[in-house]
């Protein structure tokens, strides 16, 4: 029996190239002590693998050259060497990018395929989600009667950023994304007050006239025109969290900072990255508050499903170019 892995061949320079990766054939590993074999059903491919790509220093280890590489994913176990995990059970864990993984126990989440679709484990109520959920509630200090902006909006993280303020009682939320059709589903199917196009024009011009009350809340995943555009209308005491910055994530050289940066001292604004590692303790309030607002139907959400461990790359360049609406998942 064979499993098949990605391995990183070279760090790319720029893009990622399809020959800086190999789809390599490994015999199915047998677990350990404390182990479980788990027969991956879903792999997640998300923008923040392209800086783990790289050597640069960061906040996660970069990828190993010739070596499969991490990745969310969520399957079967099919075989079990650890106490609590039975055959046939369900797990979450960090050894995606591969068909089967032997996983320490210790670092597999169960979860009940009878709650909520599999796939979710790896979005809505995944590290996604909570990172939506971090990142506007912490981070940002979202309070009810904020104007929210979200780029990236129609994106995993930010559809959830949207629908978070929404539920929680934001005054205005606006979303911008990169195709007409994302703005109709930002606004038709996850209730944001305005949305536009950034292809359209000017990020700042088109802000402006869908938020001429100003923001209080910008939830970053694109960085660039968009945060120049944000400091800019940012209204006093207006907070930035910083979760992405997908327009530089591919550039050979340093991109510019926001032109505007002396405007916070006159709104008294605030700038601040996380990460959702960090967070990690809001993870039982955030499955106890949004868990019946996914089961409901209150906070919906949107997959683009990939097939086949083959089209893995194919799917995480997607997530590069945007191509993806909502969640982007390999099926296997």
């Amino acid at each position: 029996m064979i499993n098949r892995e990605w391995h990183l061949l070279s760090r790319p320079v720029g893009w990622p190239k399809p020959e800086d990766f190999a789809l390599v054939e490994t015999e199915i590993p047998t677990p350990g002590e404390g182990q479980v074999l788990v027969r991956n059903e879903y792999l997640s491919v998300d923008p923040y693998m392209r800086g783990r790509m790289s050597a640069a220093k960061s906040y996660a280890e970069p990828y190993r050259l010739d070596a499969v590489m991490l990745g969310g994913a969520v399957g079967e176990v099919i075989a079990s060497e650890a106490a609590g995990i039975a055959v046939g059970d369900h797990v979450l864990h960090h050894l995606g990018w591969r068909e089967y993984a032997a996983v320490d126990a210790a670092k597999a989440v169960r979860v009940d395929p009878g709650a909520a679709p599999l796939s979710a484990y790896l979005g809505a109520l995944g590290m996604t989600g909570l990172t939506a959920y971090a990142g506007l509630l912490r981070t940002a200090s979202f309070k009810e009667g904020d104007a929210v902006f979200v780029s990236g909006a129609a994106g995993a993280v930010g559809s959830q950023v949207g629908q978070l303020a929404r539920l929680k009682g934001a005054s205005r939320v606006i979303g911008s994304a990169g195709s007409d059709e994302k703005v109709r589903l930002l606004i038709e199917e996850y209730g944001f007050d305005a949305a536009f196009n950034y292809r359209h024009g000017p990020v700042a011009e088109q802000l402006r006239t869908a938020a001429p009350d100003g923001i209080d809340v910008y939830f970053d995943n694109v960085g660039g025109e968009h945060l120049e555009a944000a400091i800019g209308a940012l209204n006093l005491h207006g907070r930035i969290a910083i979760c992405g910055m997908i327009s530089v994530y591919n550039a050979t050289e340093p991109a510019p900072g926001p032109r505007n940066l002396a405007r916070l001292i006159q709104t008294r604004g605030r700038i601040e990255g996380f990460l959702v590692g960090d967070h990690y303790d809001l993870q039982p309030q955030f499955v106890q508050e949004v868990g019946p607002w996914v089961a409901a139907g209150r906070l919906k959400y949107r997959e683009t499903v990939v097939q086949g461990i083959e089209n893995s790359l194919d799917a995480f360049l997607g997530v590069l170019r945007g191509d993806n609406t909502g969640k982007m998942l390999v099926k296997l």
